[in-house]
Protein backbone atom coordinates (compact mmCIF):
# COMPACT_ATOMS: atom_id res chain seq x y z
CA UNK A 1 0.00 0.00 0.00
CA UNK A 2 1.31 3.45 -0.98
CA UNK A 3 -0.08 7.38 0.24
CA UNK A 4 0.11 9.50 -2.49
CA UNK A 5 -1.99 13.12 -1.90
CA UNK A 6 -4.29 12.02 0.85
CA UNK A 7 -4.87 8.64 -1.03
CA UNK A 8 -3.83 4.63 -0.92
CA UNK A 9 -2.83 3.48 -3.87
CA UNK A 10 -1.96 -0.25 -4.79
CA UNK A 11 -3.80 -1.32 -1.95
CA UNK A 12 -4.38 -4.99 -1.78
CA UNK A 13 -7.14 -7.26 -0.63
CA UNK A 14 -7.59 -10.77 -0.40
CA UNK A 15 -10.94 -11.82 -0.80
CA UNK A 16 -11.99 -15.26 0.52
CA UNK A 17 -14.93 -16.49 -1.68
CA UNK A 18 -14.84 -14.16 -4.48
CA UNK A 19 -17.03 -15.91 -6.82
CA UNK A 20 -19.85 -14.85 -4.86
CA UNK A 21 -23.23 -14.01 -7.21
CA UNK A 22 -24.17 -11.42 -5.02
CA UNK A 23 -22.60 -9.84 -2.11
CA UNK A 24 -18.84 -9.44 -4.31
CA UNK A 25 -21.31 -7.13 -6.44
CA UNK A 26 -22.13 -5.01 -3.15
CA UNK A 27 -18.39 -4.85 -2.42
CA UNK A 28 -17.40 -4.20 -5.98
CA UNK A 29 -20.04 -1.49 -5.93
CA UNK A 30 -18.96 0.16 -3.12
CA UNK A 31 -15.19 0.02 -3.88
CA UNK A 32 -16.40 1.89 -7.56
CA UNK A 33 -17.61 4.24 -5.70
CA UNK A 34 -14.40 5.79 -3.03
CA UNK A 35 -12.19 8.01 -5.22
CA UNK A 36 -9.56 7.98 -2.39
CA UNK A 37 -8.22 4.25 -2.12
CA UNK A 38 -7.25 1.77 -5.58
CA UNK A 39 -5.14 -1.20 -5.53
CA UNK A 40 -6.03 -5.06 -6.56
CA UNK A 41 -8.72 -7.68 -5.41
CA UNK A 42 -7.08 -10.74 -5.29
CA UNK A 43 -10.27 -13.26 -5.76
CA UNK A 44 -9.73 -16.56 -4.10
CA UNK A 45 -12.76 -19.47 -4.26
CA UNK A 46 -13.18 -23.04 -4.04
CA UNK A 47 -15.28 -22.98 -7.24
CA UNK A 48 -12.35 -21.13 -9.39
CA UNK A 49 -15.01 -20.46 -12.59
CA UNK A 50 -16.93 -18.23 -10.06
CA UNK A 51 -14.26 -16.68 -8.77
CA UNK A 52 -12.89 -15.90 -12.83
CA UNK A 53 -16.16 -14.72 -13.49
CA UNK A 54 -15.65 -12.05 -10.95
CA UNK A 55 -12.50 -11.21 -12.17
CA UNK A 56 -14.24 -9.97 -15.63
CA UNK A 57 -16.60 -8.80 -14.20
CA UNK A 58 -14.99 -6.68 -11.50
CA UNK A 59 -12.60 -5.23 -14.34
CA UNK A 60 -15.38 -4.23 -16.45
CA UNK A 61 -16.65 -1.91 -13.43
CA UNK A 62 -13.37 -0.32 -12.78
CA UNK A 63 -13.16 0.58 -16.63
CA UNK A 64 -16.39 2.36 -16.30
CA UNK A 65 -15.72 5.89 -16.25
CA UNK A 66 -18.39 6.95 -13.37
CA UNK A 67 -16.35 4.26 -11.61
CA UNK A 68 -14.29 6.83 -9.11
CA UNK A 69 -11.87 3.94 -7.62
CA UNK A 70 -9.47 1.72 -9.99
CA UNK A 71 -9.35 -1.82 -8.83
CA UNK A 72 -7.75 -4.78 -10.99
CA UNK A 73 -9.60 -7.88 -9.77
CA UNK A 74 -7.51 -10.93 -10.50
CA UNK A 75 -8.63 -14.58 -9.59
CA UNK A 76 -5.63 -16.77 -7.31
CA UNK A 77 -5.43 -20.92 -6.95
CA UNK A 78 -4.78 -21.18 -3.73
CA UNK A 79 -5.16 -19.56 -0.30
CA UNK A 80 -1.48 -18.67 -0.36
CA UNK A 81 -1.41 -16.86 -3.18
CA UNK A 82 -4.59 -14.62 -2.15
CA UNK A 83 -2.74 -13.73 1.21
CA UNK A 84 0.70 -13.36 0.45
CA UNK A 85 1.12 -9.34 0.45
CA UNK A 86 -2.52 -8.57 1.57
CA UNK A 87 -2.79 -5.65 3.72
CA UNK A 88 -6.76 -7.22 3.92
CA UNK A 89 -8.77 -10.08 3.71
CA UNK A 90 -12.57 -10.29 3.34
CA UNK A 91 -14.29 -13.39 4.53
CA UNK A 92 -17.80 -14.13 2.92
CA UNK A 93 -18.52 -17.54 2.11
CA UNK A 94 -21.29 -20.20 2.26
CA UNK A 95 -20.36 -23.16 4.15
CA UNK A 96 -21.88 -26.46 2.04
CA UNK A 97 -24.57 -25.76 -0.06
CA UNK A 98 -28.56 -24.67 0.42
CA UNK A 99 -28.97 -28.53 0.26
CA UNK A 100 -26.95 -28.84 3.58
CA UNK A 101 -28.77 -25.39 5.11
CA UNK A 102 -31.94 -27.02 4.09
CA UNK A 103 -31.22 -29.77 6.71
CA UNK A 104 -30.39 -27.60 9.25
CA UNK A 105 -33.16 -24.84 8.84
CA UNK A 106 -36.02 -27.94 8.28
CA UNK A 107 -35.16 -30.83 10.06
CA UNK A 108 -35.67 -29.54 13.36
CA UNK A 109 -39.73 -28.85 12.54
CA UNK A 110 -40.36 -32.92 13.30
CA UNK A 111 -40.15 -31.98 16.78
CA UNK A 112 -42.03 -28.21 16.37
CA UNK A 113 -38.75 -26.21 16.57
CA UNK A 114 -39.13 -23.67 14.29
CA UNK A 115 -36.07 -21.35 12.62
CA UNK A 116 -36.56 -18.48 10.75
CA UNK A 117 -33.28 -17.72 9.71
CA UNK A 118 -30.85 -20.99 10.91
CA UNK A 119 -27.36 -19.21 10.39
CA UNK A 120 -26.68 -17.93 13.77
CA UNK A 121 -28.91 -19.64 16.94
CA UNK A 122 -30.81 -22.68 17.22
CA UNK A 123 -30.24 -26.20 15.84
CA UNK A 124 -29.17 -24.73 12.32
CA UNK A 125 -26.72 -22.11 13.50
CA UNK A 126 -24.79 -24.85 15.24
CA UNK A 127 -24.59 -27.34 13.00
CA UNK A 128 -23.85 -24.58 9.87
CA UNK A 129 -20.80 -23.61 12.63
CA UNK A 130 -19.95 -27.37 12.58
CA UNK A 131 -19.07 -26.79 8.92
CA UNK A 132 -17.26 -23.47 8.97
CA UNK A 133 -15.26 -23.57 11.97
CA UNK A 134 -12.91 -25.68 10.67
CA UNK A 135 -12.96 -23.84 7.11
CA UNK A 136 -12.22 -20.78 9.73
CA UNK A 137 -9.32 -22.45 10.91
CA UNK A 138 -7.68 -22.93 8.32
CA UNK A 139 -7.90 -19.57 6.84
CA UNK A 140 -6.54 -18.19 10.15
CA UNK A 141 -3.53 -20.47 9.92
CA UNK A 142 -3.15 -19.39 6.38
CA UNK A 143 -3.05 -16.00 7.45
CA UNK A 144 -0.90 -15.80 9.95
CA UNK A 145 1.68 -17.84 7.58
CA UNK A 146 1.06 -15.29 4.66
CA UNK A 147 -0.07 -12.26 5.68
CA UNK A 148 0.54 -12.06 9.74
CA UNK A 149 -0.17 -8.27 9.97
CA UNK A 150 -3.09 -8.30 7.49
CA UNK A 151 -6.75 -6.92 8.47
CA UNK A 152 -8.82 -9.81 8.53
CA UNK A 153 -12.94 -8.51 7.72
CA UNK A 154 -15.31 -11.75 8.50
CA UNK A 155 -19.00 -11.36 6.52
CA UNK A 156 -19.60 -15.07 6.80
CA UNK A 157 -22.59 -16.40 9.97
CA UNK A 158 -22.65 -17.52 12.51
CA UNK A 159 -20.74 -14.43 12.71
CA UNK A 160 -19.37 -15.17 16.65
CA UNK A 161 -18.38 -17.99 16.21
CA UNK A 162 -16.65 -17.59 12.92
CA UNK A 163 -14.68 -14.39 14.61
CA UNK A 164 -14.49 -16.67 17.53
CA UNK A 165 -12.19 -19.51 15.60
CA UNK A 166 -9.90 -16.98 13.94
CA UNK A 167 -8.67 -15.64 17.36
CA UNK A 168 -8.23 -19.26 18.95
CA UNK A 169 -6.34 -20.14 16.01
CA UNK A 170 -4.29 -17.41 15.77
CA UNK A 171 -4.55 -15.21 18.56
CA UNK A 172 -2.31 -11.90 17.15
CA UNK A 173 -4.98 -12.15 14.52
CA UNK A 174 -6.58 -8.30 13.75
CA UNK A 175 -9.81 -9.68 13.10
CA UNK A 176 -12.96 -8.29 13.36
CA UNK A 177 -16.80 -9.50 12.07
CA UNK A 178 -19.43 -6.71 10.41
CA UNK A 179 -22.58 -6.65 10.11
CA UNK A 180 -25.70 -4.70 9.03
CA UNK A 181 -28.23 -5.42 11.68
CA UNK A 182 -27.68 -2.41 13.48
CA UNK A 183 -27.92 -0.21 10.58
CA UNK A 184 -31.81 -1.45 10.12
CA UNK A 185 -32.25 -0.65 13.55
CA UNK A 186 -30.99 2.98 13.17
CA UNK A 187 -33.23 3.30 9.91
CA UNK A 188 -36.33 2.27 12.28
CA UNK A 189 -35.61 5.20 14.34
CA UNK A 190 -34.70 6.95 11.38
CA UNK A 191 -38.13 5.95 9.89
CA UNK A 192 -39.91 7.28 13.20
CA UNK A 193 -38.38 10.08 13.47
CA UNK A 194 -39.31 11.31 10.72
CA UNK A 195 -42.77 10.39 11.14
CA UNK A 196 -43.28 11.91 14.66
CA UNK A 197 -41.44 15.26 13.55
CA UNK A 198 -42.52 15.52 10.05
CA UNK A 199 -39.46 16.10 8.41
CA UNK A 200 -37.39 14.30 5.73
CA UNK A 201 -34.01 13.19 4.62
CA UNK A 202 -32.87 12.04 7.88
CA UNK A 203 -29.64 10.09 7.46
CA UNK A 204 -28.95 7.13 9.85
CA UNK A 205 -25.36 7.63 10.53
CA UNK A 206 -27.00 10.83 12.12
CA UNK A 207 -29.47 8.10 14.89
CA UNK A 208 -26.63 7.80 17.56
CA UNK A 209 -26.57 4.44 19.37
CA UNK A 210 -24.78 2.64 22.06
CA UNK A 211 -24.58 -0.95 21.19
CA UNK A 212 -23.95 -3.69 23.38
CA UNK A 213 -25.03 -7.50 23.08
CA UNK A 214 -23.39 -10.64 20.35
CA UNK A 215 -23.98 -10.81 16.96
CA UNK A 216 -27.89 -10.71 15.53
CA UNK A 217 -28.60 -10.32 19.42
CA UNK A 218 -27.94 -6.84 19.73
CA UNK A 219 -29.41 -4.06 21.98
CA UNK A 220 -29.37 0.04 22.53
CA UNK A 221 -29.36 1.56 25.96
CA UNK A 222 -28.83 4.64 24.50
CA UNK A 223 -29.91 6.25 21.10
CA UNK A 224 -30.32 9.90 20.08
CA UNK A 225 -30.96 12.37 17.25
CA UNK A 226 -29.81 16.28 17.15
CA UNK A 227 -30.25 16.03 21.02
CA UNK A 228 -33.66 14.35 20.97
CA UNK A 229 -33.55 11.29 23.27
CA UNK A 230 -35.25 8.72 21.04
CA UNK A 231 -36.25 6.49 24.18
CA UNK A 232 -39.27 8.26 25.30
CA UNK A 233 -40.48 8.75 21.42
CA UNK A 234 -39.69 4.84 20.93
CA UNK A 235 -41.96 4.44 23.73
CA UNK A 236 -44.75 6.30 22.60
CA UNK A 237 -44.23 5.04 19.41
CA UNK A 238 -44.24 1.27 20.33
CA UNK A 239 -47.14 2.19 22.71
CA UNK A 240 -49.68 3.64 19.81
CA UNK A 241 -48.61 1.24 16.82
CA UNK A 242 -47.80 -1.74 18.86
CA UNK A 243 -50.83 -4.05 17.02
CA UNK A 244 -49.60 -2.74 13.48
CA UNK A 245 -45.80 -2.20 14.30
CA UNK A 246 -43.74 -0.14 11.94
CA UNK A 247 -43.48 -0.61 8.05
CA UNK A 248 -40.44 0.77 6.39
CA UNK A 249 -41.69 2.84 3.52
CA UNK A 250 -38.34 1.88 1.17
CA UNK A 251 -38.72 -1.97 1.83
CA UNK A 252 -41.01 -2.86 -0.29
CA UNK A 253 -38.94 -4.67 -2.70
CA UNK A 254 -38.24 -7.21 0.11
CA UNK A 255 -39.76 -11.22 -0.61
CA UNK A 256 -42.45 -11.99 1.90
CA UNK A 257 -39.63 -14.69 3.29
CA UNK A 258 -38.08 -11.51 4.64
CA UNK A 259 -41.02 -9.53 5.95
CA UNK A 260 -40.72 -7.87 9.07
CA UNK A 261 -43.08 -5.33 10.96
CA UNK A 262 -40.60 -5.07 14.33
CA UNK A 263 -43.41 -6.58 16.59
CA UNK A 264 -40.94 -8.75 18.00
CA UNK A 265 -38.30 -6.10 18.72
CA UNK A 266 -41.85 -3.69 19.88
CA UNK A 267 -42.13 -6.79 22.28
CA UNK A 268 -39.00 -6.78 23.74
CA UNK A 269 -38.74 -3.55 24.42
CA UNK A 270 -41.81 -3.29 26.58
CA UNK A 271 -40.52 -6.34 28.37
CA UNK A 272 -37.09 -5.46 28.89
CA UNK A 273 -36.44 -1.57 28.11
CA UNK A 274 -33.58 -1.71 25.98
CA UNK A 275 -34.04 -1.34 22.12
CA UNK A 276 -33.26 -4.87 20.35
CA UNK A 277 -30.67 -3.89 17.60
CA UNK A 278 -31.30 -6.51 14.59
CA UNK A 279 -34.08 -7.87 12.53
CA UNK A 280 -37.29 -9.83 13.95
CA UNK A 281 -36.31 -12.70 12.36
CA UNK A 282 -32.84 -13.07 14.37
CA UNK A 283 -34.09 -12.02 17.74
CA UNK A 284 -36.98 -14.25 17.46
CA UNK A 285 -34.22 -17.74 17.56
CA UNK A 286 -32.02 -16.61 20.65
CA UNK A 287 -35.73 -16.50 22.45
CA UNK A 288 -37.21 -19.89 23.92
CA UNK A 289 -39.19 -22.05 21.43
CA UNK A 290 -42.58 -21.02 23.23
CA UNK A 291 -42.83 -17.60 22.25
CA UNK A 292 -42.22 -15.96 18.68
CA UNK A 293 -41.36 -19.47 16.97
CA UNK A 294 -43.89 -21.18 18.84
CA UNK A 295 -45.45 -22.34 15.12
CA UNK A 296 -46.50 -20.83 11.90
CA UNK A 297 -49.23 -18.99 12.72
CA UNK A 298 -47.20 -17.55 15.98
CA UNK A 299 -44.87 -16.29 13.49
CA UNK A 300 -48.03 -14.41 11.35
CA UNK A 301 -49.50 -13.01 14.16
CA UNK A 302 -46.04 -11.76 15.42
CA UNK A 303 -45.77 -10.38 11.44
CA UNK A 304 -42.57 -11.50 10.73
CA UNK A 305 -41.90 -14.92 7.95
CA UNK A 306 -40.02 -18.06 8.13
CA UNK A 307 -37.28 -17.90 5.54
CA UNK A 308 -37.43 -21.18 3.71
CA UNK A 309 -34.16 -22.81 2.01
CA UNK A 310 -36.50 -23.35 -1.04
CA UNK A 311 -36.94 -19.72 -1.61
CA UNK A 312 -33.02 -19.53 -1.17
CA UNK A 313 -32.34 -21.95 -3.81
CA UNK A 314 -35.11 -19.91 -6.11
CA UNK A 315 -33.20 -16.28 -5.75
CA UNK A 316 -29.77 -18.40 -6.19
CA UNK A 317 -30.94 -19.57 -9.74
CA UNK A 318 -31.74 -15.74 -10.73
CA UNK A 319 -28.25 -14.51 -9.24
CA UNK A 320 -26.55 -17.42 -11.38
CA UNK A 321 -28.43 -15.49 -14.48
CA UNK A 322 -27.50 -12.65 -13.22
CA UNK A 323 -24.01 -13.30 -12.95
CA UNK A 324 -24.13 -14.35 -17.09
CA UNK A 325 -25.82 -11.33 -17.79
CA UNK A 326 -23.29 -9.23 -15.96
CA UNK A 327 -20.49 -11.77 -17.89
CA UNK A 328 -21.52 -11.26 -20.79
CA UNK A 329 -22.21 -7.70 -20.81
CA UNK A 330 -26.00 -7.53 -21.52
CA UNK A 331 -26.20 -5.92 -17.57
CA UNK A 332 -24.17 -3.82 -15.47
CA UNK A 333 -23.58 -3.42 -11.93
CA UNK A 334 -25.26 -0.34 -10.73
CA UNK A 335 -23.30 2.18 -9.46
CA UNK A 336 -25.43 3.42 -6.11
CA UNK A 337 -24.59 3.19 -2.45
CA UNK A 338 -25.33 0.33 -0.76
CA UNK A 339 -25.20 1.45 2.37
CA UNK A 340 -22.63 -0.91 3.85
CA UNK A 341 -19.70 0.46 5.56
CA UNK A 342 -17.11 -2.05 5.17
CA UNK A 343 -15.09 -0.17 2.27
CA UNK A 344 -15.42 2.95 5.04
CA UNK A 345 -13.98 0.70 7.80
CA UNK A 346 -10.48 -0.38 5.38
CA UNK A 347 -10.36 3.62 4.32
CA UNK A 348 -10.43 4.10 8.36
CA UNK A 349 -7.33 1.35 8.78
CA UNK A 350 -5.87 3.33 6.00
CA UNK A 351 -5.66 6.28 8.12
CA UNK A 352 -7.75 8.17 5.38
CA UNK A 353 -10.66 8.99 8.31
CA UNK A 354 -12.12 8.27 11.68
CA UNK A 355 -14.98 6.81 12.08
CA UNK A 356 -17.29 5.03 14.65
CA UNK A 357 -18.79 1.43 13.65
CA UNK A 358 -20.66 -1.48 15.50
CA UNK A 359 -17.78 -4.31 15.26
CA UNK A 360 -18.13 -8.07 16.60
CA UNK A 361 -14.67 -8.97 18.02
CA UNK A 362 -13.25 -10.40 21.38
CA UNK A 363 -14.66 -9.24 24.85
CA UNK A 364 -11.14 -8.65 25.86
CA UNK A 365 -11.14 -5.31 27.69
CA UNK A 366 -14.11 -6.23 29.01
CA UNK A 367 -16.27 -3.55 26.65
CA UNK A 368 -19.28 -4.96 28.16
CA UNK A 369 -18.49 -5.15 31.77
CA UNK A 370 -20.50 -8.13 32.59
CA UNK A 371 -20.06 -10.74 30.06
CA UNK A 372 -16.89 -13.52 29.57
CA UNK A 373 -13.80 -12.42 28.23
CA UNK A 374 -13.57 -14.77 25.85
CA UNK A 375 -16.58 -14.19 24.36
CA UNK A 376 -17.54 -12.80 20.90
CA UNK A 377 -18.92 -9.77 21.72
CA UNK A 378 -20.76 -6.58 18.93
CA UNK A 379 -20.37 -3.54 20.56
CA UNK A 380 -19.47 0.03 19.00
CA UNK A 381 -15.61 0.95 17.93
CA UNK A 382 -13.08 3.41 16.63
CA UNK A 383 -11.74 2.71 13.39
CA UNK A 384 -8.60 4.93 12.53
CA UNK A 385 -5.04 4.18 11.02
CA UNK A 386 -3.78 0.87 11.35
CA UNK A 387 -6.48 0.02 14.79
CA UNK A 388 -9.73 -0.74 16.32
CA UNK A 389 -10.23 0.52 19.44
CA UNK A 390 -13.79 -0.68 21.19
CA UNK A 391 -15.63 1.62 23.13
CA UNK A 392 -16.58 0.82 26.35
CA UNK A 393 -20.39 0.00 26.18
CA UNK A 394 -20.94 -0.90 30.50
CA UNK A 395 -22.82 -3.60 31.44
CA UNK A 396 -25.94 -5.27 30.27
CA UNK A 397 -29.09 -5.82 32.68
CA UNK A 398 -29.14 -8.84 34.51
CA UNK A 399 -32.40 -9.71 32.64
CA UNK A 400 -30.77 -9.66 29.24
CA UNK A 401 -27.67 -10.62 30.35
CA UNK A 402 -29.99 -13.81 31.36
CA UNK A 403 -31.19 -14.16 27.69
CA UNK A 404 -27.14 -13.81 26.56
CA UNK A 405 -25.30 -16.35 28.30
CA UNK A 406 -26.74 -19.78 27.49
CA UNK A 407 -25.85 -18.72 23.55
CA UNK A 408 -21.93 -17.49 25.10
CA UNK A 409 -21.97 -20.67 26.54
CA UNK A 410 -22.87 -22.66 23.45
CA UNK A 411 -20.15 -20.91 21.45
CA UNK A 412 -17.82 -22.30 23.73
CA UNK A 413 -19.39 -26.07 23.42
CA UNK A 414 -19.63 -25.51 19.36
CA UNK A 415 -15.85 -24.45 19.37
CA UNK A 416 -15.03 -27.36 21.15
CA UNK A 417 -17.37 -29.68 19.17
CA UNK A 418 -15.97 -28.60 15.80
CA UNK A 419 -12.32 -29.08 16.99
CA UNK A 420 -12.39 -32.34 18.46
CA UNK A 421 -15.41 -34.08 16.86
CA UNK A 422 -17.05 -34.20 19.65
CA UNK A 423 -20.93 -35.41 19.18
CA UNK A 424 -21.79 -34.92 22.99
CA UNK A 425 -20.60 -31.45 23.24
CA UNK A 426 -23.29 -30.76 19.86
CA UNK A 427 -26.33 -32.77 22.05
CA UNK A 428 -25.27 -30.44 25.21
CA UNK A 429 -25.72 -27.11 22.69
CA UNK A 430 -28.95 -28.78 21.90
CA UNK A 431 -29.96 -28.96 24.69
CA UNK A 432 -29.39 -25.67 26.61
CA UNK A 433 -30.52 -23.92 23.71
CA UNK A 434 -33.55 -21.59 24.72
CA UNK A 435 -35.20 -22.12 21.02
CA UNK A 436 -35.17 -25.82 21.75
CA UNK A 437 -35.93 -25.83 25.53
CA UNK A 438 -38.91 -23.84 24.80
CA UNK A 439 -40.23 -27.09 23.04
CA UNK A 440 -40.01 -29.46 26.16
CA UNK A 441 -38.44 -32.42 23.70
CA UNK A 442 -37.33 -35.52 25.12
CA UNK A 443 -34.03 -35.89 25.33
CA UNK A 444 -33.78 -39.54 23.10
CA UNK A 445 -35.52 -37.03 20.28
CA UNK A 446 -33.02 -34.34 21.21
CA UNK A 447 -29.65 -36.90 20.73
CA UNK A 448 -31.49 -38.36 17.83
CA UNK A 449 -32.07 -34.82 16.23
CA UNK A 450 -28.56 -34.20 16.59
CA UNK A 451 -27.38 -37.24 14.86
CA UNK A 452 -29.55 -36.85 12.24
CA UNK A 453 -28.31 -33.17 10.96
CA UNK A 454 -24.62 -34.19 11.78
CA UNK A 455 -25.25 -36.86 9.05
CA UNK A 456 -27.09 -34.57 6.85
CA UNK A 457 -23.86 -32.44 6.63
CA UNK A 458 -20.86 -35.21 6.86
CA UNK A 459 -19.79 -34.02 2.73
CA UNK A 460 -18.62 -30.59 4.45
CA UNK A 461 -17.07 -32.32 8.21
CA UNK A 462 -13.72 -33.61 8.69
CA UNK A 463 -13.47 -36.79 8.12
CA UNK A 464 -13.35 -37.61 11.75
CA UNK A 465 -16.91 -37.15 11.83
CA UNK A 466 -17.77 -40.29 10.08
CA UNK A 467 -16.22 -42.73 12.64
Amino acid sequence: MIYKENKAEEVQIAYIGGGSRGWAWTFMTDLALEPDMSGTIRLYDIDREAAKANEVIGNAVSAREDAKGKWEYRTCDSLGEALTGADFVVISILPGTFDEMESDVHMPERLGIYQSVGDTAGPGGMIRALRTIPMFAEIAEAVKRYAPSAWVINYTNPMSLCVKTLYHTFPQIKAFGCCHEVFGTQKVLKGIVEEVYGIQDVKREDIHVNVLGINHFTWFDYASYKGIDLFPVYKAYVDAHFEEGYEERDMNWLNACFKCSHRVKFDLFRRYGLIAAAGDRHLAEFMPGDEYLKDPRTVEEWKFALTSVAWRKEDLKDRLEKSKRLLNGEEQVELQPTGEEGILLIKALCGLTRMVSNVNIPNHVLQIGNLPSEAVVETNAVFERDTVRPLFAGDLPEDIKALMLPHIENHERILKAALTYDKEAVVQAFLHDPLVQGKKCQEEDIRLLAEDMIRATLRYLPKEWAK
